[in-house]
């Protein structure tokens, strides 16, 4: 029998959000790593708020929010806002209750502010790792180190000459001027963003297009491919080469560990640098590079070398996920602080996902 296509909308419900979130939605191991993550830094949020005053938005549920933008590609915080309206698992995920009121996306950014001036995100990341750790999950000998170019929030028009005080004449539009660069040669040297200062002009090869950029970073750690650092950089000639200096000196221990990369790094100053803080550079030879490869056959010929080679293809897929899924292809944010801020969290999310993969393949071999 056909049914009818009628509704009636029910006074009272009697099922919880708890109840309406299936026992095996991917969200549930996520949630418990991120609400043990929060417990640790709860600390942390209490000296960012003043003792006296109106309560804010609650920081655990401020942070899930953010963390559900990254995971679901939610553009902006009205949008945000708008899904927590209707979205029965949005509102489970953050913790608001069936009835409770969605906060206004203009507090949510003002309230936001108060992780990125307190380094949550860093703090976070750390806590999401640390739980990695406590389940064995993180190798502690061997890791590899990549870069890659974060579009900033400019335009090619912004970038204009540090000392050009010339009058400007009338355009056909205010808003989005006519700019003719014809002839000009632009150099970070001598032009800069007028709207975002920090970003510099960038391009990953020869060929490609230059676009204003930052240099996002990360090392990863090459059993399971978990990120175990980041580092957020001006994009210039030397970027990742620094960055992977400065996260290999925060590795802890005193242990010899490997670092591998690709051609990029090996250069001579590099791989000094590494032997120096006891760690074996695996990178890959630069055979084309002027003088040869500064990485011989005293690297080569160990077995090590070739798996590392292997294995330090997989942060191409820490890239690839958080370009593609967590907003990184081109960021919101301007300044190179709060860009940090954001990747050093989209890094943390894909630390989230790829832990929840990982416990539900040990979880499936423990159970056959």
């Amino acid at each position: 029998m056909r049914g009818q296509d009628t509704s009636q909308e029910a006074i009272f419900s009697y099922g919880s959000l708890e109840e309406r979130i299936p026992a095996s939605h991917p969200l549930r191991p996520i949630r418990r790593v991120v609400d043990e993550a929060l417990r640790n830094i709860s600390g942390e949020f209490s000296k960012l708020y003043s003792k006296i005053g109106r309560p804010s938005i609650a920081p655990e549920k401020l942070l899930r929010g953010l963390l559900l933008m990254v995971l679901y590609s939610i553009r902006s915080e009205r949008r945000l806002m708008e899904e927590l309206n209707y979205n029965f698992l949005y509102r489970w995920f953050v913790g608001l209750g069936m009835d409770e009121p969605v906060w206004d996306a203009t507090v949510f950014c003002k309230n936001r502010e108060r992780f990125i001036d307190g380094e949550i995100a860093r703090r976070f990341f750390d806590q999401v790792l640390a739980q990695a750790d406590a389940q064995n999950l993180v190798s502690q000998e061997h890791f590899s180190v990549d870069g890659t170019l974060i579009e900033a929030w400019a335009s090619l028009k912004s970038f204009q000459r540090k000392d050009d005080t010339r009058p400007k004449p009338p355009t056909d539009d205010p808003g989005n001027p006519t700019v003719d660069f014809k002839g000009e040669k632009r150099r970070n040297d001598t032009h800069e963003s007028k709207t975002d200062e920090d970003a510099r002009l960038a391009r990953k090869g020869n060929g490609q297009e230059a676009k204003l950029a930052y240099c996002g970073n990360v090392m990863i750690e090459n059993r399971h491919g978990l990120v175990v650092d980041v580092e957020l950089l001006q994009a210039n000639g030397t970027a990742e080469r620094d960055a992977a200096l400065v996260m290999a000196e925060r590795i802890a221990g005193v242990d010899r560990i490997t670092v591998a990369g690709d051609k990029g790094y090996d250069t001579k100053d590099f791989v000094k640098e590494l032997r120096g803080m006891n760690i074996t550079p695996h990178v890959a030879q630069n055979t084309a590079r002027p003088g040869g490869s500064a990485i011989d056959a005293r690297t080569t010929r160990h077995d090590g070398y070739r798996v590392s080679q292997l294995r330090r293809k997989i942060v191409e897929e820490v890239f690839g996920w958080m370009k593609t899924v967590g907003g990184q292809r081109k960021t919101k944010y301007r300044g190179l602080w709060r860009v940090g801020w954001i990747f050093t969290f989209a890094a943390a999310a894909y630390n989230l996902v790829r832990m929840r993969t990982l416990t539900a393949i040990s979880a499936e071999a423990a159970s056959g």
